[in-house]
C-alpha cells in the first residue's frame, strides 16, 4: 500500500493487508493524533487496508476560537 504522510510530508510503501492500528504502530504514531483517509473516507484503526490501497495520514489539528473585540458601529 502507498502511504502519504503529512507533517512531515513523506510517502512510503508497505505490504498489505494490514490493520490501520498496525500501520500506525509501525510509524510510531498514536491513533488519537492522526486521521487516516482512504478514497476520501475516514477509516478506523481496526479496519484492514489492502495491498493496492492508498491511504493518507494527516495530523489532527484543533484550536480554539479567538475572540475579537466587537466592531463599533457608527451612526450616519
Amino acid at each position: 500500500m502507498l502511504i502519504k504522510c503529512h507533517h512531515p510530508a513523506r510517502e512510503l510503501t508497505i505490504k498489505g493487508p494490514r490493520q490501520v492500528r498496525a500501520v500506525l504502530g509501525d510509524l510510531k504514531l498514536l491513533p488519537e493524533t492522526v486521521l487516516v483517509i482512504r478514497n476520501d473516507t475516514l477509516v478506523t484503526e481496526d479496519e484492514l487496508v489492502a495491498d493496492d490501497d492508498t491511504i493518507e495520514i494527516r495530523p489532527v489539528i484543533s484550536g480554539g476560537a479567538h475572540s475579537l473585540p466587537p466592531v463599533a458601529s457608527h451612526a450616519m
